[in-house]
C-alpha cells in the first residue's frame, strides 16, 4: 500500500497543493513553521480520520477560509482507491472511499496502516497513562475492527455512567444494565491488550538490543485493575459508592497503563535523554515491523527535516527511488527525484 497522489486545499497553512509521491522515500525540507508538519498531518488525517496535532476539525481550516479538503489516491493491494475528506466549519465532515461516504468513520480505520514518529512521542514516557493507552489502542484498532467498536462502546457507556454519578442519580437497575455492558466490552479490551503486549514485547526487545547494542535490559509491563480482580462487573459494583464521593468511575480498563522499564526501573525516572530516545525508536520500529509482517512488503516513508545536509547524506546511502520537496510558507515544490 502507498499514497500515489495527494491534493490539499486550505489545510492549516497549505492553501493548495497537488503532489505525486514516490512509493519508497519522500523527503520534505524547509525551516520550522513553513508547513512540513502540516503536510505530514494531512497524510495522517487520511489514515485516521483526524489530525494528529489538533482533534478540533474546524481549527485545521486555513485562516479566513470556510473549509478544507484532502484527496488521496492510493495503491492498495495493487488496486487504486481514492480517499476523500471534506470539512466545512460547523458542519459534519465528509469522509469517502471511492466516492462512497462511510456510514461510520471507524469503518475506515485500519485500511491505510500508518506509523508516525514525532518529537511528541516523548509523552509516551513522560506523559500520563492516557498517552500509553492511546498507543496501545491505536495500534490494535488498525487490525482489529471489533476491538475499535468495543472500545468506542465502552467509552460511551463510561461517559453515561460518569454523568449519572455527577448528577447523583441512584438507579440500581440502570447502573446494573450499564455495568454489565461495560463488563462485556471491557473484558474483551483487556484480553486483546494482554495478547498485544505479550507479542509486541518480543519485537520491541529485539529492536532495542539492536539500536542500543545490547547495553540495557528493557521491559513493558501491562498494568490493569482486572489482573487483581478479573470480574469488571464486581469492580464497578463494589466501588460505586466511592465513585459517588469522587465524582467519576474509578475502576475499569480506562485506568490501564503500560509500565515502561529499563533495568527493572521506570525509564521516566532513570533514563537519560539519549536512553529515552533509543527506547522510543525501538518502540516505533517494533510497531512498524509488525505492520510490515502483516502487509509482507516494505512501506512508503515520509521524512521532514530542516537540514538539507542530513537528508542529502541519508539519500546518498539509500539505493532506492525518492522525491525531495522544498516547503516554504505552505508552498510545496518538487526539487529532486530519482
Amino acid at each position: 500500500m502507498y499514497l500515489q497522489r495527494l491534493r490539499i486545499l486550505n489545510y492549516k497553512n497549505i492553501e493548495e497543493a497537488d503532489l505525486t509521491f514516490s512509493p519508497k522515500i519522500n523527503c520534505f525540507i524547509g525551516n520550522n513553521g513553513e508547513g512540513k508538519t502540516n503536510l505530514l498531518d494531512a497524510v495522517y488525517y487520511l489514515s485516521f480520520c483526524k489530525s494528529h496535532t489538533n482533534s478540533v476539525d474546524g481549527q485545521n481550516v486555513m485562516h479566513d477560509r470556510d473549509f478544507f479538503m484532502l484527496d488521496g489516491d492510493y495503491s492498495l493491494n495493487e488496486l487504486s482507491t481514492n480517499i476523500y475528506c471534506g470539512v466545512k466549519k460547523r458542519q459534519k465532515k465528509q469522509f469517502k472511499r471511492d466516492k462512497k461516504e462511510y456510514e461510520k468513520l471507524s469503518d475506515h480505520i485500519g485500511l491505510l496502516p500508518l506509523v508516525l514518529v514525532s518529537p511528541s512521542d516523548e509523552e509516551l514516557i513522560l506523559g500520563g497513562s492516557e498517552e500509553r493507552r492511546k498507543f496501545i489502542d491505536g495500534f490494535i484498532a488498525q487490525y482489529d475492527k471489533l476491538y475499535l467498536s468495543r472500545l468506542l462502546s465502552y467509552k460511551t457507556l463510561l461517559t453515561q455512567r460518569n454523568s449519572m454519578i455527577r448528577n447523583e442519580i441512584h438507579d440500581e437497575l440502570l447502573y446494573e444494565t450499564i455495568e454489565e455492558q461495560m463488563t462485556t466490552y471491557g473484558t474483551y479490551i483487556h484480553e486483546q491488550r494482554t495478547k498485544f503486549i505479550a507479542d509486541f514485547l518480543k519485537h520491541f526487545q529485539e529492536f532495542h538490543q539492536t539500536v542500543s547494542l545490547g547495553k540495557e535490559k528493557v521491559d513493558l509491563i501491562y498494568q490493569s485493575q482486572m489482573q487483581e480482580q478479573p470480574s469488571l462487573l464486581k469492580l464497578l459494583k463494589e466501588n460505586r459508592e466511592k465513585d459517588f464521593v469522587v465524582g467519576y468511575t474509578t475502576k475499569g480498563v480506562h485506568k490501564d497503563d503500560l509500565e515502561m522499564n529499563m533495568e527493572d526501573l521506570p525509564i521516566r525516572k532513570i533514563g537519560s535523554q539519549g536512553q529515552c530516545k533509543t527506547y522510543l525508536i525501538a518502540l516505533k520500529l517494533a510497531q512498524f515491523d509488525i505492520q510490515l509482517m502483516k502487509d509482507n512488503r516494505f512501506g512508503q516513508v515520509f521524512i521532514s527535516d530542516t537540514n538539507r545536509e542530513h537528508l542529502s547524506s541519508l539519500l546518498k546511502n539509500l539505493d532506492c527511488d525518492y522525491h525531495l520537496y522544498g516547503v516554504e510558507n505552505g508552498h510545496i515544490e518538487l526539487k529532486e527525484s530519482r
